[in-house]
């Protein structure tokens, strides 16, 4: 025992010294706890929904007040034709499409069963099939408002489902897992070649060659930036071989949005390597960084808008977010580099970022 309490208390003296473990130790538990149960809710608010009201009588709006009413549903748009829709979906600016059938009011009254057509967003099957099941609730709700307990069955849902019409979930976490194995391959990859100079000492030989850092960091990138991009590709030819991921985009987005977002997980790994002494310490860092906005805070397994809204402004630094917008539009809706610029600009400027603060630590040290 006299052995134990000795190597106990060097070790709390050690951890005492150690204010990154002390921190670890204290508060990351708690953080983890904060943020996941915070960030891990399955429920779903606010899905965005467009009208189509073809019958405008008294009865079709109390149909949508029922919904807008709701703690589910928010109305964003009314429509009056295809066109509308399509953009409104392929923007991603609404998940759901309320279409109300002329002569809606005339068939309640007459005690015949109707059907409204709900048209959803399939790029994310979870997200959709829970909706479609809000949707029933709130018609099994309205049709009594409408028509009495005698007809309550007397409104219908018709749904269909854009972009995943079969609900695979495949399709839905396939563009995820890209994104969370490009990102352990970027921020992995980088995060470790400047942390391996400085174990072995040739950092400073090459503080004195005749380099910028600029040019330094780069050229530190351009080869694992070519590695990810061929690791990345290979990623989705497996992903439409074994799970029929489809292709409805053209390649040529398909490789800037790629590069833009691999650009920014190798200047993060890089940014780490700045940071880190040893290598096992950049890998955890890297680890950490890889796993937890790409799982948690991208959208990728929870619905940001069901998050509350502090997490969600946090989001907006999420690279992986704009990436699986840019990803599921381009595989799954056939978006072309029109419809991706705004999630194509941010992950552009999030890459700049990151590299050029990497260059600025380095030159610094």
């Amino acid at each position: 025992m006299r052995g134990v309490m000795a190597v106990a208390i060097k070790e709390l003296r050690q951890i005492r010294r150690d204010r990154r473990s002390l921190l670890i130790l204290l508060f990351i538990p708690v953080f983890f706890l904060f943020l996941y149960g915070y960030a891990l809710n399955f429920d779903i608010r606010h899905v965005t929904m467009a009208i189509e009201d073809r019958d405008h009588t008294a009865e079709s709006r109390a149909l949508v007040a029922a919904f807008v009413q709701s703690a589910y549903f928010d109305r964003v748009a009314t429509v009056d034709n295809d066109e509308q829709v399509d953009a409104l979906m392929n923007r991603g600016e609404t998940r759901a499409l309320l279409v109300i059938p002329e002569g809606f009011t005339r068939r309640i009254f007459r005690g015949e069963p109707v059907d409204v057509q709900v048209v959803l967003n399939g790029d994310n099957a979870n997200t959709a099939t829970t909706v479609l099941g809000y949707v029933n609730g709130v018609l099994t709700e309205a049709s009594v408002k409408l028509g009495g307990p005698v007809r309550a069955s007397s409104v219908g849902v018709t749904p269909r489902v854009w972009y995943n019409p079969e609900l695979r979930s495949a399709l839905f976490l396939v563009p995820g897992l890209i994104a969370y194995i490009a990102t352990i391959s970027a921020v992995v990859s980088t995060s470790l070649s400047i942390v391996r100079e400085k174990e072995n000492g040739t950092i400073e030989q090459i503080r004195m060659a005749p380099i910028s850092t600029l040019s330094y960091i780069l050229g530190k990138t351009i080869p694992y930036l070519i590695l990810a991009e061929i690791s990345a590709f290979l990623i989705v030819l497996a992903a439409m071989a074994m799970f029929g991921l489809p292709m409805r985009g053209d390649w040529g987005t398909l490789f800037l949005v790629l590069t833009a977002f691999l650009v920014g997980g190798l200047g993060t790994g890089l940014l780490v390597s700045t940071i880190s002494d040893t290598q096992q310490t950049a890998l955890q860092t890297s680890m950490l960084l890889a796993f937890l906005p790409v799982f948690m805070l991208s959208g990728f397994i929870f619905p940001i808008a069901s998050m509350p809204v502090f997490l969600q402004r946090v989001t907006t630094v999420v690279p992986a977010k704009y990436f699986l917008i840019a990803l599921r539009g381009v595989v799954l809706k056939g978006l072309g580099l029109q419809d991706v610029l705004m999630p194509l600009l941010a992950l552009t400027i999030f890459a700049v970022a990151v590299v050029g603060l990497s260059a600025l630590r380095l030159a610094r040290r």
